[in-house]
């Protein structure tokens, strides 16, 4: 069984969020956060300014870390890109491990959110693969929209699992995370698909990339965790969701609810002194929440 691995996303927190957010603070919340102990820092985007303006200063925020030495713990580093271009920009900025990149079962979301259609898409990752090879970026895809969409495209169990087969033949990613874009999957659904997934795929690194209420949170972790999920994301104080997709936005898992959910599973081993200071930035930094 793999181990627990935890993802923690300021990036997915910060890119929708409606005031802007100074470099500064950034590197003050990040060099906390890489303290913790996390198992990977998902801390920017190789996208269009335009589009995500909050992420525009990720080149200067990594350059920053690494010059002090903070990016060689060894918690490991993510950035989201579209197409090649971004993943160029990943490739030159040094300190970055993984490259996250979108892909979605909406055709719909797909367009809305990097401008291509699925299959596009695909030949974008395609690219990104070849222009990785021989570096150590490792690639982790999105599969998002993974548990239906509200844009009535059509959806189900066997194309997870037809995507992930393609991924598989055509990528070879070292993670394909599932990605429940607006929240909208129940627990039910959400360990049928996980499961489903595992069955195919058993020696596949396969995540969950989960937006939820506070409320149903919980119940959505273990779900997942129970149909042998062990890569999860959260951010802080359920803060963040896409701001690509629908417009009232569903919150990351909160990260402190999936510690409080799977610490009654397995050991968590983080420096609590990292992660108060951390909860502590967490509340001034989105103190209008």
């Amino acid at each position: 069984m793999r181990p627990l691995e935890l993802i923690e996303c300021p990036r997915d927190a910060i890119q929708g969020w409606p005031h802007p957010v100074s470099t500064a603070d950034k590197l003050a919340y990040y060099r906390t956060l890489l303290d913790v102990g996390f198992n990977c820092l998902d801390l920017g985007s190789f996208v269009s300014h335009k589009a995500v303006p909050q992420m525009a200063d990720t080149r200067a925020v990594c350059n920053a870390l690494h010059d002090e030495g903070k990016l060689e713990g060894t918690t490991s580093t993510l950035v989201i890109v579209a197409n090649e271009r971004g993943a160029k920009e990943a490739l030159a900025t040094p300190g970055i491990d993984f490259i996250g990149f979108p892909l979605s079962l909406s055709e719909t979301f797909q367009l809305r959110n990097t401008k291509a259609t699925s299959t596009e898409a695909l030949e974008r990752l395609q690219n990104i693969r070849s222009l990785v090879e021989g570096s150590d970026i490792r690639i982790v895809v999105y599969l998002s929209m993974g548990f239906g969409n509200p844009y009535g495209d059509d959806w189900g169990a066997q194309m997870v699992t037809d995507w992930t087969g393609k991924l598989n033949e055509l990528i070879k990613p070292e993670v394909v995370s599932l990605s429940d874009t607006v929240g909208q999957a129940s627990p039910d659904l959400l360990k049928d698909v996980f499961t489903t997934v595992f069955n195919h795929f058993p020696n596949q690194s396969i995540g969950a990339h989960l937006h939820a209420t506070p409320w149903d949170a919980p119940a959505k972790i273990q779900a997942a965790w129970d149909a042998g999920c062990r890569r999860f994301d959260g951010a802080l104080r359920g803060i963040g969701g896409c701001p690509m997709a629908q417009d009232a936005l569903v919150g990351n898992l909160a990260t402190e609810t999936i510690v409080e959910t799977l610490g009654l599973h397995e050991k968590l081993d983080l420096d609590m002194r990292a992660w108060n200071q951390a909860m502590s930035l967490a509340v001034d930094l989105f103190q209008s929440a």
